[in-house]
């Protein structure tokens, strides 16, 4: 199987930034840091709140992406948040600078972080036009699922191109049981299954790190991981680039 792919999250050095006056830490900068240690691409995920990415940021962002023509830009965020104050609203943002992938989140403007998929008996008849729009702007379309086999079916009715596995759970059960993990690396399995025989591509994210991802990418087989957050934390003590590669190198060498 292909390598899964490593496309880092940059919200985390954002929110260092944005906790003084100035660009320091420089975003562009660190993201091409990644780049330079062969991320496959960047995440980020712009809030109303712009409390780390902030909208400024996606063109000077988009056009760094231009230098590694084989990476991919990943907007990440809820297609119903509206404008708030510099923020034109997550579907004005992406179509003005249209990304090669939009993760759909149906998070809140309160939410600390995203903590479950959609609900697509509740949300799917209001996705799909959002999903025909973005797909209309040849952007690729990810929605953030649980391992849901009826919801799945569901993302592939409404015309999802992709699944993001929320990996919340997963990462919070590593470590205890076996037999618990085992079986919550089964149901994620399950659905990947059931999304690639439906065609749809599998991506995940959210908490993942150096201890738990290559036992999830053992077992089941995604195209793209989505980390920032730890991956932040591990290039405080690693520094950025060896993070990066240590990421990569699990990616590459623990497909299922």
């Amino acid at each position: 199987m292909t390598a899964t792919k490593l496309s880092v999250n940059l919200n985390k050095i954002a929110l260092i930034r944005n906790s003084r006056e100035g660009n320091f830490p420089d975003l562009i900068a660190h993201g091409r840091t990644c780049l330079e240690a062969g991320a496959d691409g960047l995440t980020v995920h712009p809030r109303p709140d712009q409390r780390h990415i902030r909208a400024s940021d996606i063109p000077a962002l988009a056009q760094l992406l231009q230098e590694w023509p084989d990476a991919e830009f990943n907007i990440e965020g809820n297609p119903f948040a509206n404008a708030l104050g510099s923020y034109p609203g997550f579907m004005e943002l992406v179509a003005a600078q249209p990304p090669h992938q939009c993760t759909l989140v149906p998070d809140s403007n309160d939410q600390l972080t995203s903590d479950h998929g959609f609900d697509l008996a509740k949300d799917g008849k209001r996705l799909q036009p959002v999903i025909e729009k973005l797909k209309s702007l040849d952007i690729r379309v990810s929605l953030f699922m649980d391992p849901d086999l009826a919801q799945i079916e569901r993302a592939s009715d409404i015309g999802a191109d992709r699944i993001e596995l929320y990996t919340g759970p997963y990462a919070l059960a590593h470590g205890r049981s076996d037999t618990a993990l085992d079986g919550m690396l089964q149901s994620y399995a399950a659905a990947a299954d059931r999304a690639r025989e439906l065609g749809l591509g599998v991506n995940a994210g959210h908490d993942l790190n150096l201890d738990n991802l290559g036992d999830f990418l053992r077992q089941v087989r995604a195209q793209e991981v989505s980390i920032g957050h730890a991956l932040t934390v591990d290039a405080l003590a690693m520094g950025l680039t060896t993070a990066v590669s240590a990421y990569r190198r699990i990616c590459q060498t623990s497909a299922a």
